[in-house]
């Protein structure tokens, strides 16, 4: 086997502007690239990022989850704590979806982001609640606002892309109000994505507000009006602009 990787490099020279593709594997599956300046990293781009099943799961979360709902089945979640390794290979599995997930918002695949935000939130729920000791806690949970944030802005993005501005302001707002609820993790790096965090999705939340309508999005309020107020036939001749709209845009 030649271990040489000369040529590979060659073929695809480092450009910060030309940094990621999606290829297609020998298997015909779909695997993410990303072009470093000494080297490429692959990601899979769905389930794990490193393509590994640990404990023959999907994920090091899947495994746990599964052995939470094994108490509750006999009545006794109480018995269920996540110890100190089990925590590290959480811990470690959420790094590795944070370097994906933002690739993939910078590539635009905003649901694959939502995913793996939201795979990382019911990693910081977990240690939340099952993790004993409060540094390990800490480690993860100091990092809660900048995950709330990537998931709503991803959210948003997607109800933006639907032409859906309510969809996407009730995204920001709700996680404005998640951050404004969490209870406070006593670490420098929590004080900061905190307000970051929170200011980054005024902000948005600002623009989007300050946003006209699109012709789509206008037609959608009149239709819900029509319905509130049982004009049928209105109704169904705003529902017949807005599917020839769509069809025009597929």
């Amino acid at each position: 086997m030649d271990r040489d990787l000369t040529h590979v490099l060659e073929d695809w020279r480092y450009d910060s502007d030309d940094q990621y593709r999606v290829i297609k594997a020998r298997d015909g599956r779909r695997v993410l690239q990303v072009r470093q300046p000494l080297g490429i990293e692959q990601y899979e781009l769905d389930g794990r990022p490193d393509g590994l099943r640990p404990f023959g799961k999907e994920s090091v979360l899947m495994e746990m989850l599964d052995r939470l709902d094994s108490c509750r089945a006999v009545g006794d979640d109480g018995a269920f704590l996540i110890d100190h390794d089990d925590f590290l290979r959480l811990q470690n599995e959420g790094i590795l979806y944070y370097y994906r997930y933002l690739i993939l918002f910078q590539m635009g695949d905003f649901e694959r982001t939502v995913n793996d935000t939201m795979h990382n939130l019911q990693i910081c729920d977990l240690v939340e609640r099952f993790v004993q000791e409060s540094d390990d806690q800490n480690e993860i949970l100091q990092y809660r606002p900048y995950i709330i944030r990537m998931n709503a802005m991803a959210g948003a993005m997607l109800h933006l892309g639907a032409e859906n501005s309510d969809g996407a302001r009730d995204a920001l707002q709700d996680a404005i109000d998640d951050i404004g609820a969490l209870d406070e993790v006593d670490t420098p790096t929590y004080h900061y994505e905190r307000l970051r965090s929170l200011q980054y999705l005024r902000t948005a939340l600002k623009q989007i507000k300050a946003r006209k309508p699109t012709v789509l999005e206008r037609l959608n309020a009149a239709l819900d009006r029509a319905v509130e107020q049982e004009a049928y036939e209105r109704a169904a001749e705003l529902r017949d602009r807005i599917h020839a709209l769509q069809q025009r845009r597929a």
